[in-house]
């Protein structure tokens, strides 16, 4: 959950959201380094009143310039694609569930079982109990078992939208008339909120998204109640 002031990430509820704040950290190091070089490569240039005969003309510096930002772009590129292939993986999901955006509101269909599915609507501001978080809060959250693959197959009805729960590492475009696909293994319990990040109409900012992980057994007892209320 993010907080006012928040200058970094939120807290990592997933392994993949995990290997993405270690590659942002990596990146930003390689990035906070070379500005330094550069900075310091400037100033002295124009502090000083010295000139090096060698460095006006050198094979030597020309081929260091050339070789090392290619070092240095290898470093940042072959993790960033490890876990770009990490996030498409989808091994043997235990569960599956279709995310469908509207205007403005998601629908969750949980596809294993043979009538689970419901509506989720943001609360209004005047209906939220103490402790409830504005804009964010659903009258339906999605629950999902910890520590199982879960595959969201996402969608839209109407226009353009976006599923997205940062502290899952999860972003998928729903767009109409096409099925997209995310993987998702949420590493601890917990409630994690997100919201549509594609601009999709005038209440775009009034569709939150709830998932709550919880263990296994507390899952199924979910799910059995649901199924008896439908």
């Amino acid at each position: 959950m993010a907080h006012p002031t928040q200058l970094g990430f939120q807290d990592a509820a997933s392994p993949v959201m995990e290997e993405l704040l270690h590659f942002h950290d990596h990146a930003l190091m390689i990035v906070f380094l070379i500005s330094t070089l550069v900075l310091y490569i400037i100033v002295a240039m124009v502090s000083t009143k010295l000139t090096n005969k060698y460095i006006l003309d050198s094979q030597e510096i020309e081929i260091v310039w050339t070789v090392l930002p290619a070092v240095i772009l290898i470093l940042i590129a072959l993790p960033s694609l490890r876990i770009l292939y990490l996030m498409d993986e989808i091994n043997d999901p235990h569960l599956t569930i279709k995310a469908m955006g509207h205007q403005w509101y998601w629908s969750y269909e949980y596809t294993d079982y043979e009538d689970l599915g419901f509506d989720s609507y943001m609360i209004p501001t005047q209906d939220l109990t103490p402790g409830q978080f504005r804009l964010l809060e659903a009258d339906h959250r999605m629950v999902v078992p910890m520590e199982s693959p879960i595959r969201v197959l996402v969608s839209a009805e109407d226009v353009l939208h976006s599923w997205a729960v940062p502290s899952l590492g999860v972003k998928m475009d729903a767009v109409p008339g096409r099925l997209n696909q995310a993987a998702f293994i949420a590493s601890r319990p917990g409630v994690f909120y997100g919201q549509c990040s594609e601009i999709c109409g005038a209440n775009h900012s009034f569709m939150p998204i709830v998932v709550e992980a919880v263990p296994l057994e507390h899952f199924e007892n979910w799910s059995s109640l649901m199924l008896e209320d439908a």
